[in-house]
């Protein structure tokens, strides 16, 4: 009991200093993590040295498979040039002397319906020929071959033949010097006193034969080899070492090792394993594979490990979410609030001391937010007032007296270019001076817009040839005010449309699937770059009184937020043009709070 209170008070003492966090991630460590890390140390170490043992078991299991396979499907090959060259009616006609045409021709007959059908029993034969020096038999180009001077996998055929009949070995393998992905089978045909009378040949397809053993072997990690008596690589996985010597391969500096069932050298593990025939099937490992096989048993094992670990941590986080998680959830909350998100809130579930922080956080974002809102709302209203106050400025009921006026003084000197003129004027300030309203149809922009260019053209009369293009579905759609006619004066006023040879001004209005597209395409004499780019960014101030294109700009945002946009494309000395795209309003559009502000 003492020596407990005494382990309990120099625990308390220890600690005294330490915040909480640093308590219980101490407490952690000794209690969980350490024996826990000692546990996975003892039993990776014990399972990488099992896993390991295993694994070579599992390669010597696969070379002696394979090799009897290679076997298997060798003794196939080897069985039919046997028959063949051992074929007693075969050595009989290519040992016999002909006298006339019927005769070869019997023997042709019989050696294609022997032979040319025997062929096809077994995949990747892509020739096979008897080759004979029977002065009086012919050869058919079929499977009746003289060695003559053609090429035959990379030698001439009678270099070929005078080299076989002089080689001790009735049955050959070898690779073609051509290409070393094709391999030569050939048998001497003899009759039973060893005379030679001709040669069996078969030209195989290397990848139907033998590729499927040799294909990415031990998923990458090692290479497997066919070597012959004479030490020649018959076969590899690596496709430039086919056909190469053993002492010029990557085998030669393992194969002078002492034989045994593994020899293990510089990382590399290499077995071999023979056949009957006089072959030896080689693998040659890489151990860094052994430790990858390893490697992902210990990752298995760590796995587990870490699972427990974060289900502990995840108790311990429990342990903290009523302190520090719900603190550092504060802080965060508080950051968004210093970044303008307003809508920050943090959920409430204690009433505890956090829990009344929480309350009043809550509050007082609530309190930032509808104060944020109504001087939001009071700056879009700012703007809504200066605007109505400029349309304001000109009394209408003047103008439209004063023009009403002057019109029947015109009627009576029967003058109808100035009547023309006075009417357009009558349309234009009737549309541009209703104050009641900011929104409009688009038909009555259209309208505004037609007045204004009938005074420009009765003023430039057959100077600016103008063209409409307007979509009729569009017109009852909805727009705001004052959009078309200022740029289509910025034509005339900045662009010099009226001085340009073959003047030019196109409006065209049309839908696409959920917008409205007003395009203003002009000749006159274009932007410069640099003002361009200024009018572009909206940091180009215009020196005339009016709606300039900045204003277009905010109102756009004002009412459509960012669905309205302003484009200007010009080209100095050549063309300007100005399109606009506003959502489709079936309704009238009302001002968006917060866009554009």
């Amino acid at each position: 009991m003492r020596l407990r209170q005494r382990l309990e008070q120099w625990i308390i003492r220890m600690t005294r200093s330490m915040n909480m966090r640093k308590k219980i991630v101490l407490f952690y460590g000794v209690i969980v993590f350490l024996p826990t890390v000692l546990l996975a140390i003892g039993a990776g170490y014990m399972t990488l040295h099992i896993v390991r043992g295993n694994y070579m078991l599992t390669i010597k299991e696969a070379v002696r498979q394979n090799a009897q396979s290679i076997e298997f499907r060798k003794q196939s090959y080897d069985l039919l040039a046997t028959r063949t060259a051992t074929d007693g009616e075969l050595v009989s006609r290519l040992s016999r002397d002909y006298q006339d045409i019927s005769e070869q021709y019997a023997t042709v007959q019989y050696v294609d319906r022997a032979f040319l059908f025997t062929s096809k029993y077994l995949p990747g034969i892509e020739n096979f020929r008897i080759y004979h020096t029977n002065d009086t038999l012919v050869q058919d180009g079929g499977l009746l071959w003289k060695p003559g001077d053609r090429k035959l996998s990379g030698l001439i055929e009678q270099e070929w033949y005078k080299g076989r009949l002089q080689s001790p070995d009735n049955l050959a393998w070898t690779n073609a010097l051509d290409d070393k992905t094709r391999l030569v089978v050939s048998h001497k045909i003899l009759n039973t006193y060893g005379d030679v009378y001709g040669i069996v040949y078969l030209r195989l397809n290397y990848n139907e034969v033998f590729a499927e053993s040799f294909d990415h072997p031990f998923d990458g990690a090692g290479e497997m080899f066919i070597v012959d008596s004479d030490e020649q690589i018959i076969a590899s996985s690596e496709s430039n070492e086919i056909g190469s010597r053993l002492s010029e391969s990557s085998l030669s500096e393992y194969w002078s090792r002492p034989e045994g069932s593994a020899v293990t050298v510089d990382g590399m593990v290499l077995i071999r394993q023979k056949i009957n025939s006089g072959w030896t099937v080689a693998a040659l490992v890489h151990l860094d594979r052994l430790e990858e096989q390893s490697k992902r048993i210990f990752y298995y094992i760590v796995g587990g490990i870490a699972f427990f670990l974060l289900l502990s941590t995840f108790l311990i986080m429990v342990v903290l979410k009523n302190v520090i998680w719900r603190i550092r959830k504060l802080g965060t909350r508080m950051m968004d609030i210093s970044e303008g998100y307003f809508e920050a809130t943090v959920r409430n579930r204690d009433n505890d001391e956090l829990g009344e922080l929480e309350v009043l956080f809550n509050s007082m974002s609530g309190r930032l937010r509808k104060l944020v809102e109504e001087h939001t709302e009071a700056i879009l209203k700012e703007r809504e007032q200066s605007f109505k106050a400029l349309q304001a400025q000109i009394n209408p009921h003047f103008i439209y007296n004063s023009l009403s006026l002057i019109r029947w003084r015109a009627m009576d000197v029967k003058d109808d270019i100035q009547i023309r003129t006075i009417d357009a004027l009558t349309t234009f300030y009737r549309l541009a001076l209703n104050n009641r309203v900011n929104v409009t149809r688009i038909r009555d922009e259209l309208e505004h817009l037609k007045a204004y260019v009938e005074i420009q053209q009765l003023r430039y009369p057959d100077q600016v040839h103008v063209e409409w293009q307007v979509e009729t579905d569009v017109l009852d759609l909805y727009t705001i005010k004052l959009i078309l006619q200022p740029i289509v004066e910025n034509c005339y006023l900045h662009g010099g449309i009226t001085t340009r040879k073959g003047a030019f001004l196109q409006i065209m209005i049309n839908k696409t699937e959920d917008a409205i597209a007003f395009q203003i395409f002009d000749n006159g004499k274009g932007i410069a770059r640099e003002k361009l780019e200024r009018i572009k960014t909206g940091s180009y101030i215009g020196t005339k009184n009016g709606f300039g294109m900045n204003n277009i700009r905010e109102r756009l945002a004002l009412y459509f937020g960012q669905e309205g946009r302003f484009e200007i494309e010009s080209m100095e000395d050549e063309w300007t043009t100005v399109t606009i795209h506003i959502p489709i309003c079936k309704e009238a559009p009302e001002i968006k709070k917060g866009d554009g502000a």
